[in-house]
């Protein structure tokens, strides 16, 4: 990019009869203005997506291997031993927290 700066900035100079040269300077600045535009919102945009699509599959492969965690703690906590009741306990869990979310998801929103 500083290239064209120098480039452009050495032309600017020109006599008015080369007119190609200044034509070719309008150009490469508005083609390089419209370059920075476009792909600076469509770069943050892609970001974004890779990134969310990154944390959604890390948070994912996360939640299971704590249900997996839990559900082997709940399994070998004495007098217990049988893991229906880890199920039915992580069961409780989810469900609980599923009501609450959902519960949020269909609030009606605050007016103040």
């Amino acid at each position: 990019m500083a290239e064209r700066v120098e480039v452009a900035q050495s032309r600017a100079t020109a006599p008015a009869d080369e007119w190609p040269v200044r034509a070719t300077d309008t150009v490469i600045r508005v083609v390089g203005t419209v370059h920075e535009k476009t792909t600076g919102p469509i770069t943050t945009v892609a970001r974004a997506v890779v990134y969310g699509l990154a944390a959604a599959i890390l948070g994912l492969t996360a939640l299971v291997l704590a249900s997996v965690l839990a559900i082997r703690l709940i399994t070998i906590i004495p007098f217990v031993g049988d893991v229906w009741v880890a199920y039915v306990a992580l069961g409780l869990v989810f469900t609980v927290a599923g009501l609450f979310l959902w519960r949020k998801a269909n609030a009606a929103p605050r007016t103040r």
